[in-house]
């Protein structure tokens, strides 16, 4: 067989390792892509790797004869999906790499919350507890998990490996519905129930149009007064500057965010220009933990030679 022609875009995101394909190709690797490199990276490729890179409709336009969309990530939101149908262009994605990791970043930060952690590293740095009066220094109220309701929304493989963490801890788990469901399937309870009832809320589920902005400011106003709202999902579920307004003036408790509707936030953000005590912002690392990061290599890699080889798997 001829050569393929593989081109990678954002080879930074991936563990360094090497590429190992079963097949005759080329390779073309980049760190990073910016939106207006695309189009001429890549011209004439027949595979093309993106984890966060844009493949729009008029790029796959301009390109006929390619073959394989592999993304290295599982959302498939930055893949016009449907141009790729019509152009006769396979689409992969990165299936259950990431459970325990995600799952274990959602976890840490719902307890980092629950016990006002830090508030009290922001003490300790100023001095509060050199000069307390007595042992200890008591300047945040701190909440055990066990009793509290966890509301997931999103039964997939990470919010399975989540709410198995959170029962654990002696949590009460409830998988919420969709919003606007006209029924409640078994094993869930509605959404306005789980928002109005839930200590903590975890967004484990894709971002779509019927996904985007579910929690605004009327569903802010639902929560318990010390209810902790976790996004390890996607930026683009929760109208950011509506939860800020939330945390400033009490409605809830804290929030804790792995992910922003802009990635990276270049024109910034109402989450990181907050600074609040009770919020916790990480750099959308939920995902890549050390062996998260491997077995999604791994699973690229196999996608890939398994697509070439005319056994695919992980189509989208």
């Amino acid at each position: 067989m001829n050569p393929l022609q593989i081109v990678v875009l954002d080879r930074d995101t991936l563990v360094n390792r090497p590429f190992e394909f079963d097949f005759p190709h080329t390779l073309s690797s980049y760190g990073t892509t910016e939106a207006h490199e695309t189009l001429a990276r890549i011209r004439g490729a027949d595979i093309i790797i993106t984890n966060k890179v844009v493949i729009s409709a008029e790029h796959i336009a301009a390109n006929p004869q390619l073959k394989l969309i592999a993304l290295a990530a599982t959302g498939v939101n930055n893949v016009d999906v449907e141009a790729a149908k019509q152009n006769g262009t396979a689409v992969c994605n990165i299936r259950a790499y990431g459970n325990e990791s995600v799952a274990e970043h959602a976890f840490m930060m719902m307890i980092t919350l629950m016990r006002n952690l830090p508030a009290y590293q922001r003490d300790v740095a100023a001095g509060l507890w050199e000069n307390s009066p007595f042992f200890c220094h008591l300047g945040a109220p701190m909440r055990d998990l066990n009793g509290k309701t966890l509301a997931i929304f999103g039964r997939g493989n990470i919010g399975k490996t989540l709410a198995a963490y959170a029962q654990a801890f002696k949590m009460n788990v409830v998988f919420a519905e969709h919003k606007h469901a006209q029924s409640v399937r078994d094993g869930y309870v509605s959404f306005d129930e789980a928002i109005r009832s839930a200590d903590v809320v975890s967004l484990n589920c894709p971002l779509t149009p019927q996904t985007a902005n579910m929690i605004g400011e009327a569903e802010l106003q639902q929560m318990k007064p010390g209810a902790i709202l976790i996004n390890c999902g996607r930026g683009g579920l929760v109208d950011e500057a509506a939860l800020v307004a939330a945390l400033k003036y009490g409605q809830i408790g804290g929030a804790g965010f792995d992910v922003l509707t802009q990635e990276p936030p270049r024109d910034g953000n109402p989450l990181l220009k907050a600074r609040l005590p009770n919020l916790i912002v990480t750099p959308h690392i939920a995902w890549a933990s050390q062996e998260a990061a491997n077995r999604l290599f791994d699973i690229l890699l196999d996608n890939i030679n398994r697509f070439v080889a005319g056994n695919p798997q992980n189509l989208v």
